[in-house]
């Protein structure tokens, strides 16, 4: 449950954050909707508008027609309260894996935002009863493919749109139920979706849009992640800390680039006095960290804009705009600023993974590792031929890199053209998004396969007779680490640590500069 202590996100007419819909996912923060009148009346005005023009038979796409090339298809009035139940039950049709709990929450805070614009024509009964689902965690279980990015995200969104009618199924106090028992257990009446409801739900991003916000959110720590790491493999490799000097990066003043220089220059303290230097260069996957991070961190500022634009804007088709009393048809449910955002962050992320898989390649090799023991076993003589370390934990990395970059080919240059030529160019966006996420997911194998392997070559490196002391941001993170990886020795089965670490890096287990 949430802590009901916290701050709520209030769902309304204010800007939400990829923080706040990131507080939802994670159940750090309870969902609430803006209660005022004044913002009540103003989402019930749409509905009302729609059902004036109901009465006058105006002729309202999704409405009082059918859905996409079925535009020309008339529905009498005496069919239009049956229509969205219709345009659910047909969309249930997808495929795939079931979206996790996180990743589920998101794309109900995305919609629920959406919808808050009041210019979707709904209810406000079927905002409360979406906030509702936050605060009770009733967790539609979504198939996560179907989508191809526009008219939104029509299949995985039917089954937010059919599990409030009381159909399908729900993920509830951990077991799965049919929905309509859920809402019998509550005392809940299931809504009766009424015109343009099934469509307001349905034609538009929250799917891609809700887990872009869980993507950048990971992003974000595993560039400051990855920046840590770097420092420790620094230590490790006695690499030259003069590659991060502050008037080196004056001369090329990217910001992002500069705040991973100056990150690096703070966890190896390059004021404090000067170490003699092994080499004039280190490899360009230690000497250009600041280089390849700096492009993510410069993006990111990019990206966030991208999504949470989408997050806060009205995005199903048609526009009610109840107070000029005007239906405006067009195509917001196009998902082209999340594609490019999405197949950016693959990018970008990929990069990370191939910068972290080179930097343990040169840990683990003695031609590059300036007299680190091979493989970095810390085994003593006696048993070093027979112990091999991080040998294969370097070959699991390269696989996870090769399948991340293998991953970067964007997915928004995939348009196809479906439903008779109707949605003739789509975005492509969830699977954008959906390609980013497990981009995420390979390059934090990397990255927790490197930061246990750059703790073992610290480890390795301090044990010598000439070692400095750590300075204090990476003495504190190798005592953080020392508590759940202790130093590898003999041979032993890393799948256990590894899956722990992925566990502390997908938590944000440890705090990582200010």
């Amino acid at each position: 449950m949430t802590d009901a202590t916290l701050e709520p996100i209030i769902f309304g007419e204010n800007h939400l954050s990829i923080e706040d819909v990131l507080a939802v996912a994670e159940r750090r923060a309870p969902a609430r909707l803006q209660a005022d009148e004044p913002f009540r009346r103003h989402i019930a005005r749409g509905a009302q508008f729609l059902d004036t023009l109901l009465d006058r038979e105006g002729v309202i796409y999704g409405v009082t027609t059918g859905y996409g090339d079925s535009c020309v298809v008339a529905v009498p009035l005496s069919q239009v309260e049956a229509l969205p139940q219709h345009l659910f039950t047909f969309h249930g049709c997808g495929l795939g894996k079931l979206l996790d709990a996180e990743a589920t929450r998101a794309v109900l805070a995305a919609r629920l935002r959406s919808l808050t614009h009041g210019m979707s024509g709904v209810r406000i009964e079927l905002l409360d009863r979406l906030q509702a689902f936050l605060e009770h965690d009733i967790l539609p279980l979504i198939p996560e493919e179907g989508s191809v990015g526009a008219s939104g995200d029509l299949t995985p969104l039917s089954y937010v749109a059919a599990t409030l009618a009381g159909e399908r199924e729900v993920m509830y106090q951990g077991q799965r139920r049919s929905a309509a028992e859920v809402h019998r257990e509550l005392g809940w009446t299931p809504l009766t979706l009424r015109p343009k409801e099934a469509l307001a739900l349905m034609n538009g991003t929250a799917v891609m849009t809700g887990l872009a916000c869980l993507a950048y959110a990971r992003a974000n720590y595993l560039l400051k992640l990855a920046t840590r790491i770097t420092a420790l493999n620094v230590v490790a490799l006695e690499g030259n800390p003069e590659h991060f000097d502050e008037r080196l990066f004056a001369a090329k003043p990217h910001a992002g680039q500069n705040q991973v220089a100056a990150w690096i220059r703070q966890d190896l303290a390059i004021d404090a006095p000067a170490q003699p230097l092994h080499r004039l260069q280190d490899r360009y996957s230690i000497r250009c960290a600041p280089h390849v991070l700096g492009v993510l961190a410069d993006s990111l500022g990019l990206l966030r804009q991208f999504i949470e634009t989408e997050l806060n804007s009205a995005n199903d088709n048609p526009i009610i705009d109840a107070e000029n009393e005007r239906v405006l048809h067009g195509g917001h449910f196009y998902g082209g600023h999340i594609a490019f955002a999405m197949d950016s962050l693959k990018n970008l992320v990929g990069n990370v993974a191939d910068l972290l898989d080179r930097q343990l390649a040169l840990l683990v090799d003695t031609r590059y590792n300036h007299g680190l023991p091979s493989n970095l076993s810390g085994s003593p003589a006696a048993t070093a031929m027979i112990n091999h370390g991080f040998k294969a934990v370097q070959i699991g990395a390269s696989a996870w890199t090769a399948e991340a970059l293998k991953n970067t080919m964007p997915a928004s240059v995939f348009s196809r053209s479906t439903e008779c030529h109707n949605q003739d160019k789509v975005s492509m966006g969830t699977i954008a998004a959906r390609d980013a996420l497990r981009s995420l997911e390979l390059t934090e194998q990397v990255a927790a396969a490197t930061l246990i392997a750059a703790n073992q070559g610290v480890w390795l490196r301090q044990r010598e007779a000439a070692a400095r002391p750590l300075p204090a941001p990476l003495a504190d993170m190798r005592s953080q680490l020392g508590e759940d990886f202790p130093p590898l020795i003999e041979d032993r089965a890393l799948e256990a640590e590894l899956r722990l670490c992925l566990q502390r890096i997908r938590t944000r287990y440890w705090r990582l500069y200010d």
